[in-house]
């Protein structure tokens, strides 16, 4: 869909890598819109259990500001822009699958949307943060802005959108910002054991969960149907029958 996006796939683990080097992994309105279409291709792959997205050197440095003169020089172009902007961030967002973001470098603006999207967000310790919508004059979708929201708090959140300043690694793990910072040369290696581990967990678990909490984060606080039909099919489940014949015959599942 784009040379600058390259999907893989490898057993349960799919990886996505932004491979724009000379642009910092800017993200073209082209590469925007050829988001979704590569989630629904991780969806479709019945094997894959994982999402990694990561970059070539830089996790990215956002949307390619040599866009803002051209693509979106009027309202027009803006808004079309977003739309795509916004349409990329739903797809990783609301993927049935988890999504882990492995962020070296810099992730900035666009790219710490993509992160914010993701489920979990890992990074190297020299790794460095910002959101600069206040210094282009934009104002981040609502849903964008939960997320951050949702990982920081309001307080911060209000902070980083309201300055545009950048944030060092540490600052982005003491704040919520990543889930775990690791020496630079040993990212990949983490992410990737990381993501192995939850695909040897059971799915129906895992995707259970992922849906739960997606479910308190939107303010669901007591169960409903759709909850109560996640219990029901879990205990009917191969997992489960799997899970409890392990634990019996005390070995690891095979899930």
């Amino acid at each position: 869909m784009t040379e600058y996006l390259r999907l893989e796939f490898d057993g349960a683990l799919a990886t996505l890598t932004i491979d724009r080097p000379a642009k910092r992994n800017a993200m073209s309105y082209e590469m925007w819109s050829a988001v979704p279409g590569l989630l629904g291709k991780v969806e479709a792959e019945d094997a894959v259990r994982v999402l990694l997205i990561r970059g070539n050197e830089h996790f990215s440095a956002g949307a390619d500001i040599a866009e803002f003169g051209t693509l979106r020089k009027d309202a027009e172009g803006a808004s079309r822009y977003s739309a795509a902007v916004h349409a990329a961030e739903r797809a990783i967002a609301t993927a049935a699958k988890p999504t882990i973001a492995a962020i070296t470098g810099n992730c900035i603006g666009g790219g710490c949307e993509i992160a914010l999207a993701c489920d979990i967000r890992i990074a190297a310790d020299d790794a460095t943060f910002g959101i600069t919508p206040a210094k282009l004059g934009i104002v981040y979708h609502l849903t964008s802005t939960k997320q951050l929201v949702d990982a920081v708090g309001a307080a911060w959140a209000k902070q980083i959108l309201f300055t545009g300043d950048l944030l060092d690694a540490a600052t982005a793990l003491r704040i919520g910002l990543v889930n775990e910072l690791h020496p630079a040369d040993r990212l990949l290696d983490k992410a990737g054991n990381l993501a192995r581990t939850i695909a040897e967990r059971a799915q129906i678990s895992v995707r259970g969960a992922k849906t739960i909490v997606s479910r308190l984060v939107a303010g669901q606080t007591e169960d409903d149907e759709a909850v109560h039909m996640l219990y029901a099919l879990s205990v009917a489940s191969r997992d489960y029958a799997e899970g409890v014949q392990a634990f019996l015959d005390k070995r690891p599942p095979r899930f």
